[in-house]
């Protein structure tokens, strides 16, 4: 495979309106309303979407996954599932930042040898994320 083989992410979230609060904040980007798939998943599901930026045009050609985040009856955020990194210039300014905004540190930032630093830390939804940078 010749490409990144992750295309798509999704954090489940109990509170949107403090989850999208915190990751606006926390990586300093402005997250997009998405219309559910269809109106009987929105009515089903009671779901509700909010996108992470991209270029809708690259999606497919360039490195990376997009994703967004979800509130939908059934599914539910914790800390013990599947972890997403987010990569940022200097992970332990963002790590501090998702403190400020209402997260928590669980890993400073540390060092992966050559492939840069990690630090991981909690959302305001319990959910594990991972922040990556090679500064």
């Amino acid at each position: 495979m010749k490409s990144n083989p992750v295309v798509w992410f999704e954090i489940y979230v109990e509170n949107m309106a403090r989850a999208k609060a915190f990751y606006e904040a926390t990586l300093e980007v402005k997250l997009e309303l998405m219309p559910a798939p269809t109106e009987e998943i929105s009515e089903e599901k009671n779901m509700e979407m909010w996108s992470f930026p991209m270029d809708k045009d690259a999606a497919m050609t360039t490195p990376g996954a997009n994703g967004m985040l979800v509130k939908m009856d059934g599914y539910n955020p914790g800390g013990g599932g599947t972890l997403v990194y987010f990569g940022c210039e200097d992970c332990a300014v963002v790590a501090a930042r998702a403190a400020k905004n209402g997260g928590s540190i669980f890993s400073e930032k540390m060092s992966i040898g050559e492939y840069g630093f990690i630090a991981l830390v909690h959302d305001t939804e319990g959910n594990t994320i991972g922040l990556h940078s090679m500064q």
